[in-house]
């Protein structure tokens, strides 16, 4: 065994290879060196496992091809483009909602060039970063004042560090939500400072409730969507205009956190009603919070809409500064919210919204073809069939809600089971994510574009023919 590490090529004639091949032009010098490392290393621990046992197995036609392919993976980068075929619009793991063409265009403007970020064009002096939104914001859901910050988690912090910060804030025990990363507005809660009041009963909670729990420490009634979970049968929850309400009776803000919080109505969809921002502004809620990455199909952001009053305090907090966006969110949110100043035109090009109001009898046809491209590039290697069957929204809206759409069912016809192919396609250029169903793997043409069909058609060909 000793013998043969002798027979291992040195570090820098393989360098030396790999450059005159152009295996890792552009690639830092350090970073290649470091893959090169890695692949010896594995060689090394194959010696001592008897998995090498010939002085032919180092051989330099044995080992380059392999070499390659390892130097090749780990130059790509970590975070990269991946086929979302699962059918779920709003992947959390995935990205969330891919952005409109004219917001891509906006970020990379953004990027590109110096900005008018904080520098008003008309006086010639430092300006508000919130000023190329605010107003966007006010005309679309019919709020007074608007703020954003990073993501919505942050909106719920900063408005309850803001208005209850060493004071009660009232919340229905059926709203006492954790989200995905472990986020509890319990805990929120306490690291704001507020204190937590809660009311009702997990599936019942009444107006009688709230009121009951105003003391002289309440300092905010709070409303909560419960995201990726809901309670049915015997529920009651109480409005937010009925919230309202009481709070305009004790003289007390009225918070509702939506989570999602869409700006079109999905009616017609089958889906369960969802009020729009439009609506729970129109009742009075005093503040109202939502994320731009999800049902809106924006950027990352924490959107903060309401009464002046309870805004402009909210942006007075030193914490805004802490969790305030940057210039390719905001470029990215005003590109997408333009959109939404007509409706028609916010569900043709803001690709969150058009996939889910997509129509099954398109999701059908997009379907068929999609299993068509898969016959013409994988032919015999797989059996590819299209079936009846449904989507998810995702990002905790619409939770348990299905949209009806149609997939392809590939089953493969070579030495390899459905599961092992959907392992191997984490490992394909671009890896294709989908999800296994009716013994086969299935694709959604929902959530995959026509132009990313043969991309996909290509993977699972990369995938059948790795070793």
């Amino acid at each position: 065994m000793s013998n043969l590490f002798k027979y291992l090529p040195s570090v820098d004639s393989v360098l030396t290879r790999l450059e005159e091949e152009g295996v890792i032009d552009g690639l830092p010098r350090t970073l290649s060196r470091d893959l090169v490392n890695g692949f010896l290393d594995v060689c090394r621990e194959e010696i001592k496992g008897g998995i090498v046992t010939e002085e032919k197995q180092l051989s330099a036609e044995v080992l380059f091809p392999r070499l390659t392919c390892h130097v090749r993976a780990g130059a790509k980068p970590h975070f990269r483009r991946v086929l979302n075929g699962t059918g779920v619009v709003v992947h959390t793991n995935l990205g969330r909602s891919l952005l409109a063409e004219s917001a891509v265009k906006a970020v990379a403007e953004a990027c590109a060039n110096y900005s008018n970020l904080e520098f008003d064009l008309k006086t010639g002096e430092r300006g508000s970063r919130y000023s190329h939104v605010e107003k966007l914001i006010c005309e679309i859901t019919g709020a007074e004042a608007a703020l954003v910050v990073n993501n919505n988690a942050s909106a719920v912090l900063i408005t309850l560090e803001t208005l209850s910060k060493g004071r009660e804030s009232v919340v229905s025990r059926g709203q006492l939500v954790e989200i995905g990363g472990s986020f509890r507005i319990p805990d929120v809660m306490t690291k704001s400072g507020a204190i937590l009041h809660e009311v009702g009963a997990t599936n019942r909670t009444h107006l009688r409730d709230y009121e009951n729990a105003i003391n002289d420490e309440t300092a905010l009634l709070m409303k909560v969507h419960t995201s990726n979970f809901r309670v049915i049968g015997f529920t009651k929850e109480v409005s937010g205009g009925e919230l309202a309400e009481l709070g305009r009776k004790y003289d007390l803000p009225v918070y509702e956190d939506l989570g999602s919080g869409n700006l079109t109505n999905f009616s017609g969809l089958g889906l369960m009603r969802e009020p729009t921002v439009q609506e729970v502004v129109a009742e009075g809620v005093d503040i109202v919070s939502f994320s731009g990455d999800k049902v809106l199909g924006g950027p990352q952001a924490g959107i903060i809409v309401g009464t002046k009053k309870y805004i402009d305090m909210i942006k007075s907090n030193p914490l805004n500064r802490a969790v305030r966006i940057d210039k390719m969110t905001l470029a990215a949110l005003e590109a997408t919210l333009r959109l939404y100043l007509d409706p028609d035109t916010a569900m043709r090009e803001v690709p969150t919204v058009r996939m889910i109001m997509e129509k099954p009898e398109n999701l059908k046809t997009q379907a068929r073809s999609l299993a068509r491209v898969f016959r013409r590039v994988l032919g015999d290697s797989v059996k590819v069939g299209v079936r009846e069957g449904v989507s998810r929204v995702g990002g905790g809206a619409f939770p348990e809600q299905d949209l009806k759409t149609f997939l392809v069912t590939v089953l493969p016809q070579v030495n390899i089971s459905v599961e092992e192919l959907k392992e191997r396609l984490l490992s394909t250029e671009p890896p294709l994510v989908a999800r296994i169903e009716f013994d086969a793997f299935c694709l959604d043409p929902r959530t995959l574009s026509r132009e990313e069909y043969h991309m996909a058609a290509q993977s699972v060909l990369q995938a059948l023919n790795l070793d």
